[in-house]
């Protein structure tokens, strides 16, 4: 949904994906599969980002695709985060209508991010996967995924701290 932002496109592109990888790789080892998926979608989503450039009559800006000076840079603030391990929905209820407004602020500025940044940050955080998966999955180092993930994280800190949001 991240990737596409529109719905109905996503479930189709998760639909392929799942059968693309039951196809090809229905002999491969279970622990092989997530891997496996996260590529084939990774390349689904690439693909239908083709499909719609040549059918449409205007073009989005995808610049932030380019290629970018990467530099590795190991410093991973969310790294440093501790989960905590009690529910994260609060029992006031005004709490929880400030905690709902606070995710759909997160969930727009996740949106904002570029591509490459929304995926390391989306594959890492909200699917939790490592470094080396991660990197896998989008197919870079791991020092890119390194990189696009600080960034990430610093351009959700600026937008949230515009709309009010802090740690």
């Amino acid at each position: 949904m991240f990737a596409v932002r529109d719905e109905d496109a996503a479930l189709d592109i998760v639909q392929d994906a799942m059968l693309k990888l039951t196809e090809n790789y229905s002999g491969k080892p279970a622990g092989e599969l997530p891997m496996l998926f996260q590529r084939i979608l990774q390349n689904t989503i690439h693909d239908h980002f083709r499909r719609q450039k040549v059918r449409s009559t205007w073009t989005t800006l995808l610049s932030a695709l380019g290629h970018r000076d990467d530099r590795d840079d190991d410093y991973d603030a969310l790294e440093t985060l501790q989960a905590r391990t009690d529910s994260n929905v609060p029992a006031d209820p005004s709490a929880h209508a400030e905690q709902r407004q606070t995710m759909h602020f997160i969930e727009q500025a996740v949106s904002r991010l570029p591509p490459r940044q929304r995926e390391a940050f989306l594959l890492r955080y909200w699917e939790e996967l490592d470094v080396s998966e991660t990197a896998a999955a989008m197919g870079c180092s791991e020092g890119s995924v390194k990189t696009h993930c600080s960034r990430a994280v610093h351009a959700l800190a600026e937008m949230l701290r515009a709309r009010g949001i802090t740690p």
